[in-house]
């Protein structure tokens, strides 16, 4: 991912984009990435998709990466809905004949199924892995009831995520390069952790009605977001939604050293819509 550009959001933050800047004729592939990252964690995977024939365009979610706005922050959950929407619709424009399809991982994988509950669309599909729809460790509800009331009364109190960085990828070196990426952060807001939060369940709770073909994968180990989540959405869904569970694997998929794997499935399942 290269091109660098940028679109208004609608509270006036410019939300960044990148493309690979490859004119595809098979399909397009927007990348929604995860909390205290950015997009450009994501090069590898969309090198590959590059090199399978498909337009890849990411963005880095407000107050994350390159874009604008208080780190781990924002409003409220229509202000996400509403930047993706915003770079849907600029993909739509500047790809009018194309199908789409959406990858999101993590807290991006959250937004991704929101979206497509939420927002009309035309995607031929998508993909989540790592969804961020129950955490690994569940929270005592004392916790969840503070963080409502913090989120009501102090919406942009900033606390670190206590990301447990070993729980990312059995790769050391994947660690090693998020310890000393200058672009990540740890911080989310009571606003940010609320919205997100109360949103994975929603996601849950209305599954079948996503009518857009899905391919969920979630690894075993993942001790970040659980397995458990995927593993209930699924159940909720109907047809249209594939299942894959990875034994022994991590929360970041597409960091794992079974990766080419990972990446060999995902291409797989996106040729096998477009024939």
């Amino acid at each position: 991912m290269k091109e660098y550009a940028s679109i208004l959001s609608k509270d006036g933050l410019k939300i960044a984009t990148f493309s690979n800047h490859f004119r595809s004729e098979k399909g397009v592939m927007i990348i929604t990435h995860g909390m205290g990252e950015h997009s450009m964690r994501y090069k590898e995977m969309a090198d590959f998709y590059t090199n399978e024939g498909y337009t890849v365009i990411s963005f880095d979610i407000r107050g994350h990466g390159l874009s604008e706005g208080k780190r781990g922050h924002t409003p409220g959950y229509e202000f996400l809905m509403d930047d993706i929407e915003r770079v849907y619709a600029q993909v739509r424009a500047d790809y009018p004949s194309l199908p789409i399809f959406l990858f999101g991982h993590s807290m991006g994988g959250n937004l991704v199924l929101n979206f497509l509950l939420r927002k009309p669309n035309n995607i031929r599909g998508a993909i989540v892995t790592g969804a961020y729809l129950k955490l690994g460790f569940e929270p005592p509800k004392w916790k969840i009831i503070l963080a409502k009331l913090s989120s009501s009364i102090w919406p942009t109190l900033s606390q670190p995520t206590e990301l447990e960085l070993d729980a990312l990828s059995r790769n050391k070196e994947v660690i090693r390069k998020y310890e000393n990426d200058e672009l990540v952060h740890d911080r989310i807001t009571s606003a940010f952790f609320v919205n997100v939060h109360f949103a994975g369940q929603y996601a849950i709770d209305h599954a079948n009605e996503i009518k857009s073909p899905l391919l969920v994968m979630h690894g075993m180990e993942d001790r970040l977001t659980s397995p458990t989540g995927s593993q209930d959405f699924a159940s909720n869904s109907g047809d249209n939604v594939h299942l894959k569970m990875w034994n022994g694997l991590y929360h970041e998929l597409h960091n794992e050293p079974e990766k080419q794997e990972i990446f060999n499935y995902e291409i797989e399942w996106m040729n096998k819509l477009l024939n």
